[in-house]
């Protein structure tokens, strides 16, 4: 997973210190590791995938794009940064009112897979977020047009066209694929 690093090996309080900057980073084994330059279709998915849920999950949650999260990682300290994530209110109170990387694991993160990228970094990443606590993790797939839900570490369910997903840890969610790349004007 980790490409390339910033070469310098940081502390988490050091990482999180880092000024903010055109290029998204992401703390993996103490390195700030650059995260993959979205192109269009990656922005695109992400923005409308970030909508819908948004509209979904208002009242409910928090609903993050390229928001650092908290976590261990093989008893290391990891600060991943999902393209979206969704935190409820009850894991992060509504009155949690922080300028800061997310404190808790969320119920939901996304990655969107860029060229570069391969499903075997994303099995091995779901792996490393169920072990941190995360619920659900999607990958969505623009060269597939497809969403691949982890349920757990070990099992998952590949989504495509029209077959809608639901999961009852996110009660009145109901989205298909076909919507989501319609919505994002790539069908």
């Amino acid at each position: 997973m980790v490409k390339a690093s910033t070469g310098n090996k940081l502390t988490l309080e050091e990482f999180l210190a880092l000024p903010e900057g055109d290029v998204n980073y992401e703390f993996v084994d103490g390195y700030a590791v650059p995260k993959v330059s979205p192109k269009f279709f990656h922005s695109t998915l992400q923005l409308t995938l970030g909508l819908l849920l948004r509209t979904w999950f208002k009242g409910k949650g928090r609903v993050g794009s390229e928001w650092a999260i908290l976590l261990k990682r093989k008893g290391k300290d990891w600060a991943p940064v999902p393209d979206l994530s969704f935190i409820s209110y009850k894991r992060l109170p509504k009155s949690w009112q922080r300028n800061e990387a997310c404190p808790v694991p969320p119920e939901l993160v996304i990655e969107i897979i860029s060229p570069d990228q391969t499903m075997k970094e994303f099995e091995d990443k779901a792996k490393d977020y169920f072990a941190a606590g995360v619920s659900r993790f999607w990958v969505v797939n623009p060269e597939l047009i497809s969403i691949r839900v982890f349920l757990s570490a070990d099992v998952s369910q590949v989504y495509t066209d029209s077959m809608p997903i639901v999961d009852i840890l996110l009660p009145g969610l109901e989205l298909t694929v076909r919507q989501i790349f319609e919505e994002a004007e790539l069908l």
